[in-house]
């Protein structure tokens, strides 16, 4: 929704929901149900989480939307100007960023739900905070790339000292490293840096998530309230997991499990709830209840998703396609500065 401005995003979403649901107004199939099927830009400055400041406050003040906004305005404007060409080279081992922003949309607002901007998209636990984690967590975690591996130095080979392979192989990396998966754009679906356009295909039978995001497609199978579908059984996962449906009304309501984690076994006990709650012709509500026993409680969120005649960009993530030989090949050469200066 680039160039959308805040009052215009803020009169968008003042429809009361869940009783927005008027006869008409949803765009709807021939047998009456509403119709998904369209683009969903959910590009959005709401914080997943509450910001600390904020302590117990639900909601931004009117004029705290209009600064998120026009801070943003002004981050954009300032990371899209051209740099300089006679700027010198970074450090080595230097933390050289991301892409300038033309290559990133986190949105142009927090978008507001009935009317009123919340200060997280965390709705439950009631502070907006995620749940402690439990010990099975921490032990999960302890070991996992993605947690261990973070922020260690990035100009020399430390895994030498420490017995870590982080750079063995492609296989010792990450899900979204390789470019084959990302769980936060796929289940539950949240705001990110870009491709943020998902895309709903619905039939009688089955409704299509696109995630542009890994490309990743999810297939869920529609049953009604009192004939769900049986899930699969648990020997059969997926990294987002087996997902079936059912209508309460005007809402989707979609339950999903047999997720699997990296590197393939099966999450036991994770277990998420989405709601699709249509706004109108303007968009839906999503909302998600995730139960995790690595979390001492579950933990619910809520979102906005305003439809969009943006289109999905493809999500091609060269950097696993040309990169991972560089990364690899960078292990290598730091190994053999560590091995001389140890043979000195």
């Amino acid at each position: 929704m680039k160039g959308t401005t805040f009052a215009a995003l803020l009169l968008a979403f003042t429809i009361e929901w869940p009783a927005a649901a008027v006869a008409g107004e949803i765009p709807r199939t021939a047998s009456g149900r509403p119709d998904l099927s369209g683009n969903y830009d959910i590009s959005n400055l709401t914080p997943f989480s509450r910001p600390k400041e904020m302590g117990n406050k639900r909601y931004f003040d009117p004029e705290d939307g209009a600064a998120i906004a026009k801070r943003m305005a002004a981050t954009i404007a300032a990371t899209s100007a051209d740099s300089a060409p006679d700027r010198a080279a970074p450090e080595k081992g230097a933390d050289v960023g991301a892409y300038n922003y033309f290559w990133l949309d986190f949105g142009t607002a927090a978008l507001p739900i009935d009317g009123k901007i919340r200060t997280s998209v965390i709705i439950d636990p009631p502070n907006g905070q995620m749940p402690a984690i439990t010990d099975a967590g921490k032990k999960r975690r302890h070991g996992a790339p993605q947690y261990d591996y973070y922020g260690k130095p990035r100009d020399k080979a430390w895994w030498m000292e420490t017995g870590d392979r982080p750079y063995d192989d492609p296989e010792s990396f990450t899900l979204g490293i390789r470019c084959i998966y990302l769980d936060v754009a796929s289940l539950p679906m949240r705001s990110l840096p870009y491709n943020n356009v998902k895309t709903i295909v619905q039939t009688e039978d089955h409704v299509m998530i696109l995630v542009e995001w890994m490309s990743y497609a999810r297939i869920v199978r529609l049953g009604t309230k009192d004939e769900k579908p049986s899930h699969l059984p648990s020997s059969i996962s997926a990294w987002s997991g087996d997902s079936i449906g059912w209508w309460e009304g005007d809402t989707l309501v979609v339950d999903t499990t047999n997720i699997r984690e990296y590197p393939g076994a099966l999450r036991e006990g994770l277990r998420i709830e989405e709601r699709f709650a249509p706004v109108a012709d303007q968009g839906l509500v999503y909302k998600f209840t995730v139960q995790d026993p690595e979390y001492v409680s579950s933990y619910t969120g809520e979102m906005a998703w305003p439809r969009t005649d943006q289109t999905n960009y493809e999500y091609a993530c060269h950097e696993g396609n040309y990169s991972m030989g560089s990364m690899l090949r960078g292990a290598r050469m730091l190994e053999k500065e560590w091995v001389g200066k140890r043979a000195e």
